[in-house]
């Protein structure tokens, strides 16, 4: 599939041209169209050649979210572009709920059937069609959806085969309608997302290598930012199994702290910060609203209750559960409190923002400093989430010792002497935490105090230079996590061990990029780069990567991830550092 988005929502598309997956208003909204998780409750939005026998291809607008969908048939071709609409007007950003389909003519006169049938309530709701002179109404839905075309409306309702002779549009909208010229519009609007996508990549740092890599994944990140409130989502899909039959089936369309702080650390790499900016807008109203402590995942608008339930559908592939909401909601990850204060220490420190609100620190960085000091020693469900087993996560007290050097910046930068002595403090009482996770028979670092469980969130010991790049610890570190958890087409386990759910199948794909970044933070390069190219064959068609993937090729778990993207972008950006050092020299 290819997604669409303008950063009020998502919309994935197959090569058929089927909407499979679009939620709507908001990214955790039911969807209107589902037939991701349910090919008969789900309803469909397709346009496709009449007959069976047709090849199609799909692929971008270059340095853009509008897609193309092509298809060549016995009686001709054509090609499917869809956009979500995303422009300046007015000195602010655009981005209207609505789909903008315009199917072009490039050959012959094929003959082309649609349908449309949008669903509610996550598939409970079939509403009825209204047609009026140049629309569709579908009725009973939270908000009025519409699809205004040139197209005879009776072909779309009977789903009735047509000749394609000439250029036709479809809209659909989601509350307010379009009161404009079809085609005009349609054009104008596809046209200006065009440039608005092409100038914001033209804006970006990219590095030699890598490039057509690196803009795709930063096109898909930046889909996953909603744009109302700041929050960065993990993923735009729910229930896209681990593995086959696993039951690890969940709903990402939430905002993990740790997941943002990824992904903003990649938008950082490649020079945009505008993200962060309006990521600190939701951190800061969630973190004004705390009272002890923070959760490690919050709704797109900071909501803190994400009830966990199943809904009735067969599930990808058949597996079920399909699950909406997510439990992690009341677990203890105290990981987040370091992460958020790095995610934050360029706005405080970088010279090129002109931050208004840096006096914001001064509530801000004690009140984290204080929950890191608090949970300094305690136990917690860790990055992997487990749901029952806590422990004193190695992760974690990274997080707890890069958060506290954090602090110590932004409080040297204001000349805060006590907070530069509490953070300088709490820093190395974390160092000190962490050396007890050291195992000298196996020369590792494991999961957490007092296991000998190998965990690959350990590399972050390397990429976040704690250990340093040059010593034996850090080499003896990397290998003997090769020698448990590396497979022979260079993926790479969380790890092995059992867990809630039965023992691992899957590999984890940012792990794979963790452990290249880490190579090339040790100096081998050429690994790096060996192990790098051998991951990009797990992307799909269009460079677009899941959550997990298993030897064979096969894409699990979420779609997109964005932990996924960002390892890629972390990692071969490391890599040209690198290799201009040694250009260099």
């Amino acid at each position: 599939m290819g997604v669409v988005g303008n950063c009020s929502y998502l919309a994935y598309i197959d090569t058929r041209a089927n909407v499979k997956w679009m939620c709507m208003p908001r990214f955790d909204s039911s969807f209107l169209f589902g037939s991701l998780l349910d090919e008969e409750k789900g309803g469909h939005f397709y346009i496709q050649p009449s007959g069976e026998s047709y090849s199609a291809r799909q692929y971008y607008i270059p340095n853009t979210n509008v897609l193309c969908t092509e298809f060549t048939c016995s009686d001709g071709r054509f090609v499917v572009k869809d956009c979500a609409p995303r422009m300046r007007i007015y000195e602010r950003q655009f981005r209207p709920l609505m789909l903008v389909r315009k199917i072009e003519l490039l050959e012959g006169e094929p003959s082309v059937r649609i349908s449309c049938q949008p669903r509610g309530d996550y598939g409970l709701l079939v509403p009825e069609s209204v047609i009026a002179s140049n629309h569709i109404r579908y009725l009973n839905l939270d908000q009025q959806v519409r699809l205004t075309t040139d197209i005879p409306l009776s072909y779309i309702q009977k789903e009735q085969s047509f000749v394609l002779d000439q250029d036709r549009y479809l809209v659909l909208t989601y509350g307010e309608p379009l009161e404009a010229p079809l085609q005009h519009t349609a054009e104008e609007f596809i046209r200006k997302t065009v440039q608005d996508w092409q100038a914001w990549i033209k804006s970006s740092y990219l590095p030699d290598i890598y490039q057509e890599e690196i803009i795709r994944s930063a096109l898909v990140l930046k889909l996953h930012q909603y744009e109302d409130t700041g929050g960065i989502i993990a993923s735009g899909s729910t229930s896209l199994p681990e593995f086959h039959d696993s039951t690890r089936n969940w709903d990402y369309r939430y905002c993990w702290f740790r997941d943002a702080h990824y992904t903003l650390r990649a938008f950082n790499q490649i020079g945009h910060f505008e993200e962060l900016e309006k990521y600190f807008d939701f951190i800061y109203n969630i973190l004004r609203n705390a009272e002890n402590s923070l959760q490690p995942l919050y709704s797109i608008t900071g909501d803190k209750k994400l009830y966990e339930s199943t809904r009735d559908l067969d599930g990808y592939m058949g597996n079920k559960p399909v699950r909406t909401g997510n439990k992690a909601y009341i677990q203890s990850q105290h990981d987040v409190y370091g992460q958020v204060l790095v995610s934050l220490l360029p706005l405080y420190t970088d010279k090129r923002l002109v931050f208004l609100q840096k006096d914001s620190f001064r509530k801000v960085v004690p009140w984290l400093l204080g929950q890191i000091e608090r949970t300094l020693s305690e136990p917690d469900a860790g990055l992997w989430e487990f749901r029952s087993q806590v422990q004193v996560h190695t992760y974690t007290l990274l997080f707890h010792w890069a958060g506290a050097k954090a602090a110590y910046k932004i409080a040297a930068l204001f000349g805060d002497q006590d907070l530069m002595h509490k953070s300088q403090q709490l820093a190395v009482a974390a160092d000190r935490l962490i050396q007890q996770t050291y195992d000298p028979q196996k020369r590792l670092f494991t999961q957490a105090i007092g296991t000998a469980n190998l965990d690959a969130s350990t590399l972050a010991m390397i990429t976040m230079d704690y250990l340093d790049h040059h010593s034996e610890k850090a080499k003896w570190h990397i290998e003997a996590l090769e020698k448990e958890l590396l497979t022979e087409q260079g993926l790479f386990y969380r790890y092995k061990h059992y867990d809630d759910f039965g023992f691992p199948e899957s590999t984890f794909l940012v792990c794979a990029f963790w452990y290249v970044d880490a190579l090339a933070c040790t100096g081998r390069v050429e690994d790096a780069v060996r192990n790098l190219d051998r991951l990009l064959r797990y992307s799909n068609h269009l460079g677009i990567f899941s959550e997990d993937a298993t030897g064979d090729g096969s894409q699990w778990g979420n779609f997109p991830q964005t932990y996924s993207h960002v390892g890629l972008i972390n990692a071969a950006c490391r890599i040209a550092r690198k290799l201009d050092k040694a250009d260099f020299l």
